[in-house]
């Protein structure tokens, strides 16, 4: 009988393979670009899965906590999907101290834009003390690497 963790494993495997195939043979890791995709249409826990994947080869290496940034930010916007908006802002702060650590401009993206934007989700759960969820059909976000 086959361990169902490994079932499991094997079938995000698969989904996150799925996810990233278009991507494949570019500059920039098909799963770094899957995860913008993944971001840009609205799948946040994909995204996260998406990069997670990437990120779990490199947690300890050089783009580790720059990674785990994103994995947090695309988590922040999951919280707000489920109206879940104290956790939302907690990730939404690590993000922002993870990318933090890096330049203006790393791994063809603008961190720096990257950190205005988190500010700004930031600024708008706490100007309505947590009650009034800023993520709406007019307002989803899209993040884009210069490639």
């Amino acid at each position: 009988m086959q361990n169902p963790a490994a079932i499991v494993s094997s079938r995000k495997h698969a989904r996150i393979a799925a996810q990233v195939a278009a991507f494949q043979g570019r500059p920039l890791d098909a799963r770094y670009l899957g995860y913008f995709d993944c971001f840009n249409r609205q799948l946040f826990y994909e995204a996260h899965d998406v990069l997670e994947d990437l990120w779990l080869a490199d947690r300890h290496g050089a783009d580790g906590n720059f990674f785990k940034g994103l994995i947090q930010l695309a988590g922040a916007f999951v919280h707000l999907q489920k109206n879940r908006l104290r956790p939302a802002a907690a990730l939404f702060q690590l993000a922002a101290a993870n990318l933090g650590q890096y330049p203006a401009h790393h791994a063809q993206l603008d961190v720096a834009g990257v950190q205005q934007f988190i500010a700004g989700w930031l600024k708008q759960l706490q100007q309505h003390e947590f009650s009034v969820n800023p993520l709406t059909a007019a307002t989803f976000p899209r993040l884009h690497p210069d490639v």
